[in-house]
């Protein structure tokens, strides 16, 4: 059987990590046997839409890397793949009236009001709440007719069968049963003639071959209308694969509150896209083994609908920073410097970090400096910072005081290192040594510094490294000493020495 799965977001906001997640183990499925991955937008909830979501679906899907064959701003067979141009084209007039001449479907034509009377009737009589019949499910033909003449608004909805069973066959669960007594009736057909998903997806994915119809378990509720749907039409029923929700580390579902959730928001946090790929392709799915960084290529080689679990993944934002750490880690150096001059470029990483709930200001402040320094300077400030940082955001203040004529000085370390006896010495020697130097080696620094304890008298390397490192940077942590001072160089560092002579006790 071709392989053949969709993913179809509905573009009433923004495409989120289990958007992602969902749409990437369609791509890995898609990838491993060869077959077709379709982008299809079901975007017949109107009263939803949002404007330009459409297109950033499409931008973070190509920014994590994500491919289909078929479907949006790539045309195929089963164009159009929009539910709203499919619905003007007609195409589920012609299947709605297959259901209406079956008898497995009927219009309904109870007002609001009617529906919140049912509701609150079945609320207190602690009945399930859900339409299950009404007045209209077993309605003469002739009674529909004289409604409909009338000009009362109605909808179609779906005739669930009663007392059977409802089962279907679930990749990742197995068996799943229901008492059809206790599914209820649902709308096929909206008041405005708008399809809704339980109808319009089923349709779309038999009319396109879809072989895997792979959802979030929230979707398991809705299985047996869909897969007697399917069987109402005399359809094969696609295979069903509901995988499990995303998690935070509290156990509750993934929201707002455990941090950033929007895909393009990671971009502008400073993640790279092969690392949220390989962190959220591992959240309920296993490869087999502890194998745990692995790019796109070799996920693509092991995904298997086999490695997917029942129980809810958890998302883990320390170990993205962890493994975000290791891919920046494993770029080089050119890799880097391109990729983190085009992040501190992009006008939505100003704005992500412009926002309250982020901001430590010097993101922004850091990588405004990065951008206007020479660019081969700042791409040797990024190396020696790239062991240290988790994300593209941290770079910015990491690398701020290699730009900065005068860097901000920590007062705790001016305090406890400038207040050394040798300071006064240790800041005249290394002067002394610049004079007339227009360049300095890693090797020569390091020579010059460790001689510096004999001259000084001092047996170990901490008083010499700490005061200096102050001096030159305000900070006591950082790259290595001697890197950062060959990079620095003479006038930069004879500069910031003389400034640290004048904080001298």
């Amino acid at each position: 059987m071709p392989i053949r799965v969709r993913y179809a977001p509905s573009p009433t906001g923004s495409p989120h990590v289990g958007n992602i997640r969902d749409a990437l183990f369609k791509h890995l499925l898609a990838k491993h046997h060869g077959g077709t991955n379709i982008l299809r937008l079901e975007d017949t909830d109107r009263s939803r839409f949002v404007e330009g979501c459409e297109e950033e679906i499409v931008e973070s899907l190509h920014w994590v890397g994500v491919e289909w064959q078929e479907g949006l701003g790539v045309g195929g067979p089963h164009a159009p793949y929009r539910q709203s141009e499919r619905k003007e084209a007609g195409i589920y007039d012609k299947w709605i009236k297959v259901l209406l001449d079956d008898g497995h479907a009927y219009k309904a034509f109870e007002t609001p009001e009617e529906l919140a009377e049912m509701r609150e009737y079945q609320t207190i009589n602690k009945q399930p709440v859900g339409y299950y019949g009404g007045v209209w499910r077993d309605a003469s033909p002739a009674q529909a007719e004289e409604a409909t003449r009338e000009g009362k608004p109605f909808v179609i909805r779906q005739k669930i069968p009663r007392n059977q069973t409802i089962a279907i066959e679930d990749v990742i669960r197995g068996r799943i049963e229901w008492d059809s007594n206790t599914v209820d009736d649902p709308v096929l057909i909206k008041a405005d003639g708008m399809p809704t998903y339980h109808f319009a997806a089923m349709v779309d994915d038999h009319l396109m071959d879809i072989s895997h119809i792979m959802r979030g378990e929230e979707w398991i509720s809705s299985a047996p209308k869909h897969a007697v749907l399917f069987d109402q039409f005399g359809w094969s029923r696609p295979i069903f694969v509901h995988c499990p929700v995303i998690k935070g580390k509290d156990g509750s579902k993934l929201s707002k509150r455990h941090g950033d959730t929007r895909c393009l928001d990671f971009r502008s946090a400073g993640y790279l896209p092969e690392a949220l790929v390989n962190f959220i392709a591992l959240i309920g799915w296993a490869p087999g083994g502890d194998r745990e960084l692995m790019p796109m290529p070799e996920l693509i080689e092991a995904f298997s609908l086999d490695g997917l679990q029942p129980s809810p993944g958890v998302f883990d934002l320390d170990k993205l920073k962890w493994m975000n750490a290791n891919y920046i880690r494993g770029l080089s150096p050119d890799e880097l410097a391109t990729r983190t001059l085009s992040f501190a470029a992009h006008a939505e990483t100003k704005e992500y970090w412009s926002r309250e709930a982020h901001a430590p200001e010097q993101v922004n402040e850091g990588l405004a400096l990065m951008l206007g320094a020479d660019k081969p300077f700042a791409a040797q400030a990024i190396e020696l910072e790239q062991p240290r940082v988790e994300t593209l955001a941290q770079l910015g203040p990491a690398c701020s005081f290699f730009f900065e004529n005068d860097p901000p000085m920590d007062p705790k370390a001016i305090e406890k290192w400038f207040a050394e006896p040798h300071a006064k010495a240790l800041f005249d020697s290394v002067t002394k040594w610049l004079g007339g130097k227009t360049s300095v080696s890693v090797a020569e620094c390091e020579e010059f510094v460790r001689s510096l304890g004999t001259d000084l008298g001092l047996e170990k390397l901490g008083p010499i490294v700490h005061p200096l490192r102050v001096a030159l940077t305000g900070r006591t942590v950082g790259p290595g000493l001697f890197e950062l001072m060959a990079l620095l160089g003479p006038e930069r560092m004879m500069h910031r020495l003389n400034r640290a002579k004048g904080m001298l006790r």
